[in-house]
């Protein structure tokens, strides 16, 4: 560490220039900092000499940084905060990761501050989505809880510290019960072999937290706390607020369950169940997050984006609900963008005779996309039913990375070719 001093003190720690501190906890401290290379402002994690050197903890902790170091630059995924960057020393270390400005979900717990029910459902949502993203790379992230979860814009958060991450396929010997005992699940407690429905019992105890303000087992002991989490079942959220539908209370005790195997099967179907309860709480024209990405999730020809590049494809988009019997496009008339059918059926024409229709998972006005710039739509669509519609506009789509671009102009290209080999195969017979 270097401290210099021109108008104030200033401290440097390797390539970082800090900017002030963000918070402290027992073995570190996190700062804003500045990298001095690329100039990006970073969260600076960084642990002080005492706590390597500790004798009751300091290899626990020095255990836990190394692990959380290990996964610099490994994990990418829009909800997972990014590890950018670790150096680790002997008698001390420092862990760059991505900032994110919103601060984490602890300040929503109590029933003065609750967030809305929608809004949890679909971080829920989200949140399953990181962890099975986690999982698939070897990982039990083992400390899933509000503080840990945070919040970037909206109801999009981020998953950080990997700390007591359980790494699968690591060659070391990792310590079982770590974790923080009021989000632990039974197996943790048990310290028997883990697997992703541990992170899932501990995400529907968050989940809990945040529709009610409070924790599904409290207790004035430690050993009280365990027996409780063993062995007796947690009140039906509802129980503790009533507004909340009987539907939530099903979603979200069948995570808290004591026998692993009876949880969801899978993170993809826990998130589905709290994207189709979210629709109990929402009204009928709402237009939620997990419906857009679950509508991209089922095309055969996106098949082959990432999570991460279908998150991307989901916000560049401009979602609408739209009547039956409305013009979408109109033969003749300019346009640039091309559009995303995820509900209902729409009709092609051209000079008013029928020349196809298209159903939800299809896509169209693609030739304008691929071809760059305004050129005239060759025929009209109009909606057959109601319809849930997405637009793509070239410029939203340019702010995707490159790598989603171009697996979705490849998608729209093999598009485009089977719908020809299919026009060709009706010519010829």
């Amino acid at each position: 560490m270097d401290l210099s001093s021109e108008s104030g003190l200033s401290l440097q720690i390797g390539k970082y220039d800090i900017r002030r501190q963000l918070g402290k906890g027992a073995t570190g401290t996190v700062y804003l900092a500045v990298d001095t290379f690329s100039g990006k402002e970073v969260a600076l994690k960084v642990i002080e000499p005492e706590v390597f050197k500790d004798p009751e903890f300091g290899a626990v902790y020095r255990s836990q940084f190394l692990n959380e170091a290990s996964l610099a630059g490994k994990l990418k995924h829009p909800h997972i905060a990014a590890i950018l960057d670790a150096v680790v020393q002997e008698d001390s270390g420092h862990i760059a990761m991505e900032v994110v400005a919103g601060g984490d979900l602890s300040q929503h717990v109590s029933a003065d501050t609750l967030l809305p029910v929608e809004d949890v459902l679909q971080i829920g949502f989200k949140c399953c989505g990181a962890l099975a993203y986690a999982f698939n790379e070897g990982i039990v992230h083992r400390d899933i809880k509000p503080a840990n979860i945070m919040i970037a814009k909206g109801t999009d958060v981020k998953i950080a510290d990997f700390g007591a991450a359980l790494l699968r396929k690591a060659h070391s010997v990792q310590t079982a019960t770590i974790g923080s005992p009021f989000y632990m699940s039974p197996e943790q407690l048990e310290d028997t072999p883990l697997t992703h429905h541990s992170d899932m019992y501990c995400l529907g105890v968050v989940m809990y937290e945040l529709l009610t303000g409070k924790r599904p087992f409290v207790a004035d002991s430690l050993e009280m706390l365990v027996e409780k989490i063993l062995h007796q079942p947690p009140a039906p959220p509802s129980s503790l607020r009533p507004t909340l539908p009987r539907e939530i209370d099903r979603v979200v005790l069948r995570s808290l369950v004591k026998k692993p195997e009876l949880r969801y099967d899978t993170w993809d179907e826990f998130a589905r169940a709290l994207s189709d309860v979210g629709k109990l709480v929402l009204p009928p024209e709402a237009i939620m997050d997990s419906e857009k990405f679950i509508a991209l999730q089922r095309v055969e020809m996106l098949s082959a984006l990432s999570d991460a590049e279908l998150w991307e494809l989901t916000q560049a988009g401009q979602w609408t609900r739209v009547a039956a019997k409305q013009a979408i496009i109109r033969e003749n008339e300019p346009g640039k963008s091309f559009f995303f059918l995820a509900q209902g059926q729409v009709k092609v024409t051209l000079e008013g005779h029928l020349l196809n229709t298209i159903s939800e998972g299809e896509s169209f006005g693609e030739m304008a996309y691929i071809r760059g710039g305004e050129m005239p739509r060759h025929a009209t669509v109009e909606s057959m039913t109601s319809i849930l519609l997405a637009e793509f506009a070239p410029e939203a789509l340019s702010m995707m990375s490159l790598g989603a671009q171009l697996q979705l102009t490849r998608a729209l290209v093999r598009n485009l070719v089977d719908r020809l080999e299919l026009a060709n195969a009706r010519l010829a017979k």
